[in-house]
């Protein structure tokens, strides 16, 4: 999966703005530090700004600053303390403590703004990046969300000192309601209501800034039509994809066991639950009585969501959802948390995809999704509205259900057990996509831009 990268010649001071960055096993942090080792190749002389959340970085400056409101104070001060001492003792005590005097602090912050906790990131962002870009040390910046604080201190850059923004956009800003809408409404909501006017911003201010989906790019053009403009912002699609978690470098030889595994990682929600997995099992079982004792569905990396807790119990479920919770590193091993992952995954007979089942799915690729890529497994995928997806997962070889059809997910499970009764559950054609395409991608956009 190797692509020939083209080099930075000009330009090749970044100043790297993410909040999440080293950390374990967090989507956020993956989809910017995969890039890095590519980025190094090209030529690239990165600066990192973070929050304190994740591993400090020694292979090139990397600083590591606390938001400065409450409630972001809280939120890093917990992840600090859990990456220095583990979620035991010490966690609870300090944890409790910082929470309970920054309570009052924290009903004022969103009494008086309504931003989500890590707004006040923006701030230090902001004021050690002007100083560095003033002292001539930077000759791009790259903001890079999920948190959208490092795209606010992109943009105050930008207007500040004139220095060359390029953004990345990991899920939209702007979250419609339904088909019809197009969001060009400011939601009264006062986070959402900024994160709208923060798009607006971006696709006026950045030189280059692109999404993860064609959906997402889509509905942004309709918004801003300046984004189709070749005299302003350019927006394009870049495919994230993803390095191969732990050590799955190579498709492996699945071996079938006496227990079909289902198994779903990353987070769960009301509206993107294993409840939906649950009630297609009640018709299986009827049927099969025998699938009753073999088939065992897995969720790794979250707590399970309050509807599959409530189908658990009401169908008596206890032995067949298995709740793992978040892989982290091992010290008895010292393997990563992705590396614990990735061993899970590849045990797994059927990779569960849960999409969800919001207007925004339309615009949202799962980025577990090209983790799963790595493993060899088939996958079976619930989408919502993203034709993107369905393509992408149907021309490697999956078991696709449309999410609300409940007697098509109900037909698609059978055909599972059938399949893994028979020892022929779908092969998936090996078809990963690596982060180095993707870079390859942005490059050759700023290098477009500084000829």
């Amino acid at each position: 999966m190797t692509v020939e990268l083209p080099l930075v010649t000009d330009k090749k001071r970044w100043l790297i703005l993410s909040h999440a960055f080293n950390m374990d096993g967090r989507a956020a942090s993956l989809t910017i530090t995969d890039k890095i080792p590519y980025f190094l190749e090209a030529g690239v002389e990165p600066i990192v700004f973070s929050a304190i959340t994740g591993i400090k970085d020694q292979r090139f400056p990397h600083y590591q600053f606390i938001a400065w409101g409450p409630s972001g104070f809280r939120f890093d001060f917990r992840h600090w303390v859990a990456n220095k001492f583990g979620r035991g003792l010490i966690y609870k005590l300090s944890t409790g403590t910082v929470s309970i005097l920054l309570a009052p602090l924290i009903a004022i912050e969103k009494l008086c703004l309504g931003y989500s906790s890590q707004w006040s990131w923006a701030l230090p962002a902001f004021l050690h990046g002007y100083r560095l870009i003033r002292a001539g040390k930077v000759d791009v910046v790259l903001s890079v969300g999920s948190a959208w604080s490092a795209h606010l201190a992109g943009v105050w850059l930008k207007k500040a000192t004139g220095i060359e923004l390029i953004s990345e956009v990991h899920d939209p800003l702007v979250i419609r309601k339904d088909p019809n809408d197009q969001g060009f409404e400011r939601p009264k909501s006062r986070d959402a209501g900024f994160r709208h006017y923060l798009e607006n911003q971006l696709t006026r201010f950045s030189d280059k800034v692109w999404w993860f989906t064609d959906g997402a790019l889509h509905y942004a053009k309709v918004r801003n039509p300046n984004l189709n403009t070749p005299s302003n912002a350019h927006g394009f699609v870049v495919t994230p994809g993803a390095q191969p978690p732990g050590s799955l470098a190579a498709n492996q030889t699945h071996q079938y066991t006496n227990q079909l595994n289902l198994c779903h990682f990353g987070s769960l929600a009301n509206d993107r639950s294993l409840s939906t997995i649950l009630k297609a099992l009640l018709p299986l079982f009827e049927k099969y009585p025998q699938a009753r004792d073999l088939i065992r569905v897995h969720a790794y990396g979250a707590p399970l969501d309050s509807l599959s807790i409530e189908a658990i119990q009401k169908y008596g479920f206890e032995d067949v959802l298995l709740a793992h919770g978040r892989l982290e590193i091992d010290p008895a091993t010292g393997k990563s948390g992705r590396q614990r992952v990735a061993e899970k995954m590849q045990e797994a007979d059927v990779l569960i995809l849960l999409h969800g089942n919001d207007e925004w799915c339309a615009e949202y690729i799962p980025s577990k999704f090209y983790d799963y890529l790595w493993t060899g497994r088939p996958i079976w995928g619930i989408t919502h509205r993203n034709p993107q997806l369905d393509q992408m997962l149907l021309n490697r070889g999956a078991y696709l259900s449309a999410e609300g059809d409940s007697a098509g997910i109900s037909m698609a499970l059978e055909r599972i057990w059938l399949d893994w009764q028979s020892k022929q559950l779908i092969e998936p054609i090996w078809k990963p996509i690596g982060v180095d395409q993707a870079v390859k991608t942005i490059l050759t956009q700023v290098q477009s831009r500084t000829k």
